[in-house]
């Protein structure tokens, strides 16, 4: 199975909440009156696609209908779908490469949102891409996470940076850098602790990581990926909002998509965060988590049986 048919597949659960919901319902009114409106905006908000994105949604459902773009209500489902594509499609980005040297990636996100293993299969696509991987392992707090880590660098076949538990994760990051460079290494990727509950701490934390690698490379970190659990639905955009005071996030990486109904949620981190969706996971293989393309998205979502 392609990557695009395992998105269909991992989407199905959000069509039905989406997509399939919005072809029942336009069967049951002639007319596109106050009702259906309301109905339909009750079925974007509970495939947690965001109260924000919605209004501007429906807005722009209002306005089709003034303008005559909309004029049955068979007429909703299409224009919505141009709707949404043009949403997730606007500034859209790429993973950003280094010019020269090592490309630096720091992942954060909370514990449990599946941040080590996010890292061992972005290791195992740039392994596929002819890339040298190195691993860095910034999460000291957790023992299970650098055992964790070292596990993926010997099934993608890439070098892990480790310290003791409990040690300075900067000094980890110094570390890996350096080697790193040392080693003409083409992909870094750093993980890091999750502790949102200590806020400030992490803040500090992710500042002072910062700052050491870029004392080796200065426009690095290249990316700081935020990785978010999509079966959270709302609580994932909360999350998102608090990381953004602690680091600038340059793009979002969001896994189990294949496990939930909110998968809209992709929507309302685009359009209420202006935070890229980078990276999506549609299952729990190595090979199940790729580039996002809004366009195919949006094609699997709206089009995808």
């Amino acid at each position: 199975m392609g990557f695009f048919d395992k998105l269909k597949k991992g989407l199905t659960k959000t069509r039905e909440t989406i997509t399939e919901k919005i072809e029942k319902l336009v069967i049951g009114y002639a007319d596109i009156d106050d009702d259906l409106l309301d109905e339909l905006e009750e079925i974007l908000i509970m495939a947690d696609v965001g109260v924000n994105t919605t209004d501007n949604l429906m807005e722009a459902v209002r306005k089709g209908i003034k303008k005559k773009e909309i004029n049955t209500p068979e007429d909703l489902k299409p224009f919505l779908a141009k709707k949404i594509s043009e949403l997730l499609t606007k500034d859209s980005d790429t993973t950003k490469i280094a010019k020269e040297g090592p490309t630096v990636i720091l992942v954060i996100g909370v514990n449990g949102v599946g941040k080590t293993t996010t890292i061992g299969k972005l290791s195992n696509y740039y392994r596929e891409q002819g890339k040298t991987v190195m691993l860095a392992a910034a999460d000291t707090f957790r023992a299970a996470a650098i055992d964790q880590l070292e596990i993926w660098g010997e099934r993608t076949n890439a070098k892990v940076i480790r310290h003791e538990e409990n040690s300075d994760p900067a000094a980890v990051a110094f570390d890996a850098v350096k080697a790193a460079v040392a080693r003409n290494v083409d992909i870094l990727l750093i993980d890091t602790a999750g502790r949102l509950q200590t806020k400030s701490n992490l803040m500090e934390e992710l500042k002072k990581i910062n700052r050491v690698i870029q004392r080796e490379i200065p426009d690095a970190p290249h990316e700081t990926l935020l990785v978010l659990d999509a079966t959270t639905g709302q609580n994932a955009i909360s999350q998102a909002k608090l990381f953004t005071e602690a680091a600038p996030i340059s793009g979002v990486v969001l896994t189990k998509l294949d496990g939930t109904a909110k998968g809209g949620v992709v929507i309302g981190i685009k359009a209420e965060l202006s935070m890229p969706v980078k990276w999506i996971g549609v299952g729990e293989g190595v090979d199940d988590l790729r580039p996002f393309v809004a366009e195919d998205f949006a094609k699997a979502l709206f089009e995808g049986k």
